[in-house]
């Protein structure tokens, strides 16, 4: 790498994995200020099911890309690159070190490796046919279409991520390319900046595990029921593909309709986030660029303090 790229440091993980906590004090630390890598907190009132770091998080470090849109608004992953590189001049404009911080790897991917453009790659028309066809027809269905058209991708692709797999057939279908094709050619691209990342991974999945339902339980405490019934109530899912497949509120659905018990929606959620924290541990375990710091006990590496300082040697 060049003294010429910009530098900056990434915080990345499992949902509940304590990527929030670590930032803040790397920040502090650094003098850094925190530019969000998730794709469901740029969303205004959709607080406590993206678990959104609290006022005194905001607070403590400037945040950027937080509450950035109506819940109801289009965005990809186009649209965050152009932010996230717009936000990081800013924040190293003023003499600072951009941190991000989050668990939208395909984002953080697309951003530091650069490659391929395919925002042009969009057809709203098409998205919305796939979508009916996948609320008519299930995901199995939808999926199969994939695999028909792009088995690679499919691969990489869980079934039940409804809009991953819709972009992907959205891409094949306009650019007649396949989508693990571009993914190729964006691999190959060299590296736009001179980056640390930081991915903390759990020896002890069930340490992890524990983590999640207690954040669940929280979230419940702090009132997620009446945050997706407001939601619910303002349209939003309806309007919304995206907020209709977060996890956090989708599971809510049943119980706010009175078609299940809270107990029972609330063990699905946390069943739901483990499931999305596997998927983000291979995710970030497969990639090269990630320098993983392990946390084996309750407290962390024994205290965050000992995870920011090992994490400070990376600089």
């Amino acid at each position: 790498m060049t003294d010429k790229k910009i530098k900056l440091a990434a915080v990345v993980g499992p949902t509940a994995s304590g990527k929030t906590a670590l930032a803040i004090e790397l920040a502090q630390e650094l003098d850094g200020e925190i530019i969000s890598c998730d794709s469901m907190q740029i969303y205004r009132g959709m607080d406590i099911g993206t678990a959104k770091p609290t006022r005194e998080e905001l607070c403590a470090v400037p945040h950027h890309l937080i509450d950035i849109l109506p819940p109801d608004a289009p965005y990809s992953c186009s649209d965050y690159v152009r932010d996230a590189e717009a936000a990081i001049e800013d924040v190293t404009s003023r003499g600072k070190l951009p941190i991000l911080c989050g668990g939208t790897g395909l984002y953080l991917d697309r951003l530091l490796r650069g490659g391929v453009e395919d925002s042009a790659a969009s057809d709203e028309n098409l998205r919305q046919e796939l979508w009916d066809f996948y609320q008519k027809e299930g995901a199995d269905a939808l999926y199969a279409r994939l695999c028909a058209l792009d088995v690679e991708a499919a691969r990489a692709i869980h079934k039940n991520n409804v809009k991953r797999v819709i972009r992907a057939l959205e891409i094949c279908m306009v650019t007649g390319q396949k989508k693990s094709e571009i993914d190729k050619l964006n691999s190959a691209i060299s590296d736009k900046y001179d980056h640390r990342v930081i991915g903390l991974c759990f020896n002890d999945r069930e340490l992890l595990y524990n983590r999640i339902d207690k954040r669940v339980d929280l979230m419940i405490e702090q009132g997620l029921v009446d945050e997706t019934a407001r939601l619910m109530e303002n349209g939003v899912f309806e309007r919304s593909q995206t907020a209709s497949q977060a996890i956090g509120y989708k599971e809510m659905f049943p119980y706010v309709r009175g078609q299940a018990s809270l107990e029972e929606c609330v063990d699905e959620l946390k069943r739901a986030s483990r499931r999305y924290a596997k998927r983000q541990t291979t995710w970030f375990g497969g990639k090269d660029y990630v320098n993983k710091i392990w946390v084996d006990n309750e407290n962390g590496l024994k205290t965050l303090k000992n995870i920011v300082k090992i994490s400070k040697n990376l600089f």
